[in-house]
């Protein structure tokens, strides 16, 4: 009976020194999030409870103290971190498709200028048979059906990177749209995070959105073929999306700003993203546990990422993330 009791006391002093911990925001990255959560669980007895409620809500909540770390796709600039008083590193990087649900018409079939893209988001394109779509896709059955758009009603990361992408191929796009967490839609259904997003698309036939690949996979949406920076065809897959992140050049004295949408070569896929950390710059003891998480993730969680379609961050990129935990004093 005491050899329980005793037990049973130092189970009960183990969970109260395992660490809980918050986060909050962008959903680009989540279902990667959830997995590496669940295996650090398993393996330390820690718990990361993360919220995926896009980018926008996660900066608001880690400017506000009230999570333990924000995530989102947007990265803030040297003198907003300062204001905020916060660090930024990335996590893994990521891909947003242009997913579709054409009856008839499967994943990767669809040909779609990155110019006549922006034009259906503008609501200028409005029947899937267009000239303009039927000019790329010729032997390809489209069909006479108005396009469904779906898109993002929230503050999103995600939002970010495909607006930036739009505003670089399409000059009236960017004159009356422009590039933002949250925009002025000129048309379409609005749905809250990707997963809303990927709703909008699974309950609406001949629609079509922007998600990050890892919800396409699931959703099993097909995904258009889109158009490198010098105008080659792309198609939205994991050697492609490897061709663009390669181009990532990274800068801790900039606390790792960086925007990959539109790299160079003839095999990059145009909408790649890394997705970012905040951590509060005075919490120090709090950050080591966050950053003992996502260390573990570096370690120990690229395989998970691969599987859900998400590129790791190369070795020597993971080292100069750990430097600069260092040299702030959280690792």
């Amino acid at each position: 009976m005491l050899k329980k009791t005793v037990a049973a006391l130092a189970a009960g002093v183990m969970a109260a020194a395992a660490a809980n911990i918050s986060g909050a925001g962008a959903s680009f990255p989540a279902p990667v999030y959830f997995d590496w959560a669940y295996l650090y669980q398993k393996e330390t007895g820690n718990r990361v409870n993360y919220q995926s409620i896009g980018s926008g809500g996660g900066i608001k909540q880690i400017s506000a103290r009230t999570v333990d770390f924000g995530a989102s796709d947007k990265p803030l600039k040297k003198r907003k971190l300062d204001k905020k008083r916060l660090y930024q590193f990335p996590a893994v990087i990521g891909s947003i498709v242009a997913a579709y649900n054409i009856p008839g018409i499967k994943d990767g079939e669809l040909k779609l200028e990155n110019s006549d893209l922006a034009d259906i988001f503008l609501g200028k394109i409005r029947y899937w048979d267009d000239k303009r779509i039927a000019e790329d896709n010729p032997g390809l059955k489209l069909p006479h059906k108005e396009i469904v758009v779906c898109r993002r009603a929230d503050g999103s990361g995600t939002t970010f990177n495909f607006s930036y992408f739009l505003s670089h191929v399409s000059s009236e796009w960017a004159d009356s749209v422009g590039i933002g967490k949250a925009l002025d839609w000129p048309t379409g259904l609005g749905g809250k995070g990707n997963e809303g997003v990927s709703s909008l698309i699974t309950q609406n036939p001949y629609s079509i959105g922007y998600v990050e690949y890892a919800y396409k996979v699931k959703n099993g949406f097909g995904a258009a073929v889109l158009q490198t920076k010098s105008g080659k065809w792309v198609e939205a897959k994991e050697e492609n999306f490897k061709a663009a992140a390669k181009y990532a050049k990274w800068s801790p004295e900039n606390h790792f700003h960086q925007i990959l949408a539109l790299q160079p070569g003839d095999e990059s896929y145009p909408i790649v993203a890394a997705t970012f950390i905040l951590l509060p710059r005075e919490n120090s003891e709090m950050n080591k546990e966050v950053v003992r998480f996502f260390d573990f993730a570096f370690k120990k969680g690229d395989e998970d990422a691969r599987k859900l379609g998400y590129i790791p961050l190369p070795a020597e990129t993971k080292e100069m993330v750990r430097r600069y935990w260092m040299e702030h004093g959280i690792y």
